[in-house]
């Protein structure tokens, strides 16, 4: 079942990046990101929030895009990302899985 909420440092767990690059996405990309605050301030992000995180990683740490470059392309057509994002985590998957198998034999 997927949670209805991550916290800040789960998002960077996910992503593995530092809670301080999610923070300065989440304040950087405000149009495609909306955090909910608990009571204590705290950032509390949704599963969509969690997928604009993959693309906005993917386009400024793999296509090396500005920041500028990467809210053009989230403001367009996200297709494309949305394909690349689903490849690299399926490549990223099919490693674990072969190292898991050359650990074993």
């Amino acid at each position: 079942m997927e949670k209805l909420y991550y916290s800040i440092g789960e998002v960077a767990g996910l992503l593995d990046e530092n809670v301080s690059a999610i923070r300065f996405w989440s304040n950087t990309f405000t149009q495609f990101v909306k955090p909910v605050r608990t009571a204590k301030g705290n950032r509390q992000f949704t599963a969509a929030d969690l997928e604009v995180f993959k693309k906005i990683k993917h386009l400024l740490k793999v296509d090396s895009l500005t920041i500028e470059g990467a809210i053009k392309v989230l403001e367009g057509d996200t297709a494309k990302v949305d394909n690349s994002v689903k490849v690299l985590e399926s490549l990223k998957q099919i490693r674990g899985q072969l190292v898991e198998i050359k650990k074993s034999l």
